[in-house]
């Protein structure tokens, strides 16, 4: 019922559950409350992860991309925003306060960190999904999940520029690759425009991914939520169902 909501533009539990007890009753005669509908879907999200492993896996497989250059960036996934931010209390096992740069806001939630694989004219393919609390920097998050990479081209934003972290991914053979970071007094002529420029034309994809992700399960917007395990069912479960819609878009 959550996948197959999404998949007719369903994006919040309520709706989902609204919309089968108005038109599917009669396939769902022992439809239960409510409440009772949300207590199970938090039981399934061992099975959202299970079943997002193995479709990236054999995605993976199926293209044959291990030659294909990689991109690294987070997504916040936002329980309340602005001055409601420090006062938010749901989920604080995962969820803290951030900062999010695109929007220039402060937020409560936590961040959805994807290393994909670039594919030409097509949506990348992510390869590597995982969560972190908002306030963690990129490149912290970056760090404790290097050991599962392989050999790579990495392509990151200016948050995951760092010489000692290059230096030691280069030797396994993973090449990250960031925008210039001008330091502080520098001037601006000594940045190398067209360098930021290619570089942002490579990592252009994974910010299609985002949008596209959340224009199609509002994965972002988190505010529904009310505990730990919903926000887990908010992230996984909306991850499957993008699983599924990429499937159709390969």
């Amino acid at each position: 019922m959550y996948l197959f909501g999404h998949l007719q533009g369903f994006t919040s539990q309520r709706r989902i559950y609204n919309y089968f007890a108005a038109h599917w009753r009669q396939w769902f005669p022992a439809l239960p409350t409510y409440q009772a509908f949300n207590h199970r879907l938090h039981l399934l999200t061992p099975a959202f992860e299970l079943f997002i492993d193995n479709y990236l896996r054999a995605a993976g497989k199926r293209e044959s991309l291990a030659a294909a250059d990689r991109l690294i960036d987070s997504l916040p996934v936002m329980l309340a925003v602005g001055t409601r931010a420090n006062r938010a209390r749901v989920a604080r096992q995962l969820a803290d306060v951030g900062f999010c740069a695109t929007k220039q806001i402060h937020y409560c939630g936590v961040k959805l960190h994807v290393v994909a694989a670039r594919r030409l004219s097509k949506l990348p393919l992510p390869e590597r999904l995982f969560l972190s609390p908002a306030s963690q920097h990129d490149l912290a998050a970056l760090r404790e999940f290097d050991p599962q990479l392989s050999a790579c081209g990495l392509f990151g934003d200016k948050a995951y520029a760092d010489s000692d972290t290059k230096a030691t991914m280069q030797k396994r053979g993973i090449y990250l690759v960031t925008p210039y970071k001008r330091k502080r007094n520098e001037e601006e002529t000594a940045v190398p425009i067209l360098f930021n420029r290619f570089v942002a034309s490579i990592r252009q994809p994974i910010e299609s991914l985002f949008g596209w992700l959340i224009q199609r399960t509002d994965v972002q917007n988190a505010s529904r939520v009310r505990s730990t395990q919903g926000l887990l069912v908010h992230c996984y479960g909306k991850l499957a169902v993008a699983c599924l819609l990429l499937n159709f878009y390969s």
